[in-house]
């Protein structure tokens, strides 16, 4: 019996064994004790009196474990289906009920024609196709814009994780309404000009830019559309390629950009920490690392 009230067995000799030597400031209910416990055990599979730490006083005890550190034991969509999430009841508000359309009755006059005629509340067809063309379902689907991670705000340092900058630190501007991300460089400093990028495949750091003085508002997702390309000719028949040029008007907003974010980027180091580039060395986890 160990500090906190946990007995541990082993079945193989019958003795009794603490393991809370090397936890004795950790609460033995949470799971990197639980993990600690298994690992330090010599043969966990005949292990039964291991079942769960927790007392009857949690209500509330969570069903799953870490392997390591930020890596869960059961994923998302296991928990989902061990805690049967699919039976709960789901609480709507219903929509009010439509008036359907219904067949209307009309008086006909003559004493032959039987006096009353009922007018389906829908015509038939005057024609009919010639063969059955089944019909294509129609898609309900429509575009949303992907809500904006909290850990990205304006003037957050972002690191770009693919596409041809990847490993660059770049300073995100803002969100565009496709919902990609408008970020830069700045280019003077490290190349990367106003780019769109998913946040899909960027790493939020905690460091931040003043970017309040910056203008935005004239750079949107049709700002950076390009223009279509000509067929593609032979390689005997293609001319010599010629060097693409940004318009004069780019290269003024990437310059006015890039002085606004340099004058608000004074701390120390900073313009350094944008230079260099993102790597993962040996013996390093990006779920272990505080960015």
């Amino acid at each position: 019996m160990c500090a906190y009230g946990v007995l541990v067995k082993r079945e193989t000799k019958g003795e009794e064994t603490s393991l809370c030597a090397g936890l004795s400031a950790v609460d033995l209910r949470s799971p990197s004790a639980i993990n600690w416990i298994g690992s330090h055990h010599t043969n966990p599979p005949s292990f039964p009196a291991f079942k769960r730490l927790y007392t009857k006083e949690m209500a509330h005890a969570p069903r799953n474990s870490f392997l390591v550190p930020g890596v869960a034991r059961y994923s998302r969509s296991n928990m989902y289906a061990k805690k049967a999430l699919h039976k709960r009841s789901k609480k709507g508000v219903q929509a009010p009920a439509k008036a359907t359309a219904t067949d209307k009755t009309v008086e006909v006059k003559g004493a032959k024609n039987g006096g009353k005629r009922v007018i389906p509340a829908q015509k038939a067809p005057r024609f009919y196709p010639a063969e059955d063309v089944p019909q294509p379902k129609a898609s309900r689907k429509s575009p949303k814009v992907a809500p904006l991670r909290k850990s990205i705000t304006p003037g957050t340092v972002l690191i770009l994780l693919a596409g041809r900058y990847r490993g660059k630190r770049v300073v995100f501007l803002k969100q565009l309404e496709s919902g990609l991300l408008l970020v830069t460089g700045p280019f003077k400093v490290n190349g990367v000009p106003l780019r769109r990028v998913n946040q899909a495949y960027v790493i939020a750091t905690s460091t931040k830019v003043d970017v309040s003085k910056v203008k935005v508002d004239q750079f949107n997702d049709a700002y950076f559309k390009k223009d279509a390309k000509a067929a593609k000719k032979e390689f005997l028949e293609g001319e010599t390629p010629k060097k693409v040029t940004l318009p004069d008007n780019k290269v003024a907003d990437q310059k006015a950009v890039d002085k606004e974010i340099l004058a608000a980027a004074k701390e120390p180091l900073l313009i350094a920490y944008l230079k260099s580039s993102f790597t993962l060395k040996k013996g390093q986890f990006p779920h272990n690392m505080k960015f």
